[in-house]
């Protein structure tokens, strides 16, 4: 039985003991029903939605978190405030159809992706203070920092 492998000068053409084992490997690796699933997890791993950065600046009156977030839209933000945590997150619902009439093959693609990061703060939040923009893929939470009451200490 001889080997499918090319045969150069520096090729020997005597038969290779697994070189049918590999060519069996590499024709079930690249196949349709294993290709496509390999195909959607290098999909899954070269994806960059994976997570974000965030800053968070104390200033005197108030802490400003900014958030990178290249490319996604303002209606993908969700914004929620719980006593001192705030958390930003995106949410990407992606559907893609694809139809061909003359093979009568029709596929449906729908793809979900959520990320969050959550940022804990010294004091709790007011939401109705807090003010959020959203310029050139990076977002910018300005909270105002709360004033305290002072209270003084007697000597008894």
């Amino acid at each position: 039985m001889s080997s499918n492998l090319p045969s150069g000068p520096n090729k020997r053409n005597k038969h290779e003991p697994f070189g049918d084992l590999m060519k069996s490997m590499n024709d079930f690796f690249h196949e349709k029903p294993v290709k496509g699933f390999l195909q959607s997890i290098d999909d899954f791993f070269r994806t960059p939605f994976a997570s974000f950065p965030i800053d968070v600046i104390e200033q005197e009156n108030e802490i400003v978190v900014t958030a990178e977030l290249p490319g996604i839209k303002k209606e993908q933000i969700y914004i929620n405030v719980l006593d001192n945590y705030l958390t930003i997150t995106v949410k990407n619902n992606e559907i893609v159809t694809e139809e061909d009439d003359v093979n009568r093959v029709y596929r449906r693609k729908q793809s979900m992706q959520q990320m969050s990061r959550s940022v804990g703060l010294s004091q709790p939040i007011n939401e109705s203070k807090v003010k959020a923009s959203y310029q050139d893929g990076l977002l910018k939470i300005r909270i105002p920092r709360q004033k305290g009451k002072r209270i003084n200490i007697s000597t008894d």
